[in-house]
């Protein structure tokens, strides 16, 4: 009894000292809770509906469902489509209604067509559906069709974070890293061989998985498959160099994985994944993510066929995640030599 009762506190006293693993087993789970929360209690979306010359009856009838109504020219409401501003533009030509859905994001589609068909039922109770243009998209477009870009961006940046961090991790452990540090080499030539030497690796993946995504699940592409693919491949950059520069920080694999919770999850429920666009706070949140703009830019370019000239914003602040981090594993290794 004596033998257990030493296992046990010697254990106990372990895990009381580990304060990461203590951190992990207590914090992480209530905080992942947190962010279901937040993610899955939000408020029915509420769709943004531009109207040009609609008349005053089913204006009326709109105003009473829980949708943000615009009236503006024909010239505007398009412009404002196109730059995903709106869900939905509806005008009156010749007697007709004719509405266009956005319809790169099926849930703001489906609150669209319930708004338009209670309105109408509010009017007419026998009226029939009006006949829907779309112009991204279609009617039958799936959740996993507008999810697949960020699930795209997601997976890439987490198993590429991972991978880069442990094998970094052991390049240390295993005095690998020790061993060029004593040569004459710069400390920024060791940071860009290794990222080169991994990037090799990464090219290959990011391939991979952006090619089977489209060609083999069949995920919805408007755009040019060269875009995705330099996206990715910028993402997983960025996921590169935070992987390793995060490995610093750890002294076995077990830590490594510890950032896990802290870097990889928030941005699962904040990047793009969930439709979170209706929460303002979420939103400022999600802009200090890196994957946030991996996600949106792949968006732009799978579902509503832009090209990259249209995603420079995104693409500047990848380069600029990647150039930071990379600056701050140059400074990292100074914990191991000043030179």
């Amino acid at each position: 009894m004596m033998k257990i009762w030493s296992i046990m506190k010697r254990v106990v006293q372990q895990f009381v000292n580990d304060k990461r693993s203590l951190a992990l087993l207590v914090v992480a789970p209530l905080f992942v809770l947190t962010l279901l929360w937040v993610v899955l209690d939000i408020e029915k979306y509420e769709p943004t509906i531009l109207l040009t010359d609609v008349p005053d009856q089913l204006t009326d009838a709109l105003k009473k469902e829980d949708a943000t109504l615009e009236t503006m020219s024909i010239d505007k409401a398009e412009t404002a489509l196109k730059a995903n501003e709106a869900d939905a533009h509806i005008r009156l030509t010749d007697g007709e209604l004719q509405i266009t859905m956005e319809g790169s994001n099926p849930t703001a589609t489906k609150r669209v067509q319930q708004v338009l068909s209670q309105g109408m039922q509010t009017l007419n109770p026998k009226a029939t559906d009006t006949e829907v243009n779309f112009l991204h998209g279609s009617d039958d477009l799936k959740a996993f069709d507008n999810s697949g870009p960020a699930l795209v961006g997601l997976f890439v940046f987490f198993f590429v974070f991972l991978l880069s961090g442990v094998t970094f991790l052991r390049e240390r452990t295993q005095n690998t890293l020790e061993r060029l540090l004593a040569t004459p080499l710069k400390r920024w030539e060791i940071v860009l061989g290794y990222l080169g030497g991994f990037g090799i690796f990464i090219v290959i993946q990011s391939v991979l998985i952006v090619l089977y995504a489209v060609y083999a699940l069949g995920m919805y592409m408007e755009g040019s498959i060269i875009s995705v693919l330099v996206i990715t491949i910028l993402l997983a950059l960025v996921a590169q160099s935070l992987g390793t520069l995060l490995s610093a920080f750890a002294k076995n694999e077990f830590q490594m994985i510890q950032f896990i919770p802290i870097v990889i999850v928030p941005q699962v429920f904040f990047s793009g994944i969930f439709s979170t666009e209706q929460v303002d706070w979420i939103h400022v949140i999600s802009k200090v993510m890196p994957l946030t703009y991996g996600s949106d830019a792949l968006k732009a370019i799978m579902l509503r066929g832009q090209g990259m000239g249209d995603s420079l914003l995104e693409i500047g602040v990848l380069i600029g995640f990647f150039v930071v981090f990379l600056t701050l594993n140059i400074t990292a290794l100074k914990k191991h030599r000043r030179i």
